[in-house]
């Protein structure tokens, strides 16, 4: 009797197991790749920003009711060095993460960001860039001529939220 509780007991721990383990893989996956975008990794390309598209309309659908943009709620916070997210953002020109809070500056001190010059027609209280060096940014014909960059943002747009990027901006 007791060597059958020990039986059920060890079968019930080992499904446990290998029902939580590829929870938790998703997870870091997930985790891995909706935050590696935003910080250009791989740099911003339409392929790049198809793949994390892909995988955050499996998880859910966006709202698209702010400033032109799809904001996917995912159902579980990802997070690195101390920020903190559950929505994935993508614009016509970028993907990124809303980062909980007001933290711009702290996103800037932590990813090597320059103040912006400009704070897009007023959209952006705190803007903060870094361009990535030049042979990671697509070739012309593939994308027009521009620039990817890392960037944090913040503003009225975004209650209690920061925006962090990875952005093509073409020459203009």
């Amino acid at each position: 009797m007791h060597n059958a509780k020990i039986r059920t007991a060890a079968f019930s721990l080992c499904v446990a197991f290998q029902t939580f383990q590829p929870e938790q893989v998703m997870a870091a996956s997930a985790n891995e790749k909706f935050f590696d975008a935003p910080l250009c990794k791989p740099p911003y390309s339409m392929t790049s920003a198809t793949e994390i598209y892909d995988a955050a309309e499996a998880l859910a659908k966006p709202d698209t009711s702010s400033l032109g943009a799809a904001i996917y709620k995912i159902p579980s916070q990802i997070g690195r060095d101390g920020f903190k997210s559950t929505e994935v953002f993508f614009a016509s020109n970028a993907v990124g993460i809303l980062v909980e809070g007001q933290r711009a500056d702290d996103l800037a001190k932590k990813y090597g960001l320059k103040p912006e010059t400009s704070d897009l027609l007023g959209t952006s209280t705190k803007g903060y860039a870094r361009e990535l060096p030049a042979d990671q940014h697509p070739e012309p014909r593939l994308a027009g001529p521009g620039k990817v960059s890392i960037v944090a943002r913040q503003g009225d747009a975004l209650p209690g939220k920061t925006l962090l990027a990875c952005e093509f901006a073409q020459d203009f």
